[in-house]
């Protein structure tokens, strides 16, 4: 079974390896206790929205790279294959103008 927070654990610390960062530097800048960073980067706790934010802003990653890598992770465990482009007959659609009606 595919966890969403083990897979969003990997990734932030793969991202923290990658800038050879240790926890206790990125737990200090993003103002999150050094266990409880721990235990995201394990998959053990779930990140709240708000802290997620802290970390990707400590990491200096937009949250939307950080969602798009764990996304792209979990459809390769479903054998998923994601596009990286919009398909054709999805372009002209407009979404803006269905979420307008939305609010």
């Amino acid at each position: 079974m595919i966890v969403f927070r083990q897979e969003l654990g990997d990734v932030l610390r793969d991202a923290r390896r990658s800038q050879g960062r240790t926890l206790r530097q990125v737990s200090s800048d993003a103002r999150v206790s050094l266990g409880y960073l721990s235990e995201i980067e394990r998959g053990q706790k779930e990140a709240s929205s708000e802290l997620l934010a802290s970390v990707t802003d400590a990491l200096g990653l937009p949250l939307s790279y950080v969602l798009r890598e764990v996304s792209d992770r979990i459809a390769v465990a479903e054998g998923v294959a994601i596009p990286d482009t919009v398909p054709e007959g999805l372009a002209d659609a407009a979404p803006s103008a269905s979420l307008a009606g939305a609010r």
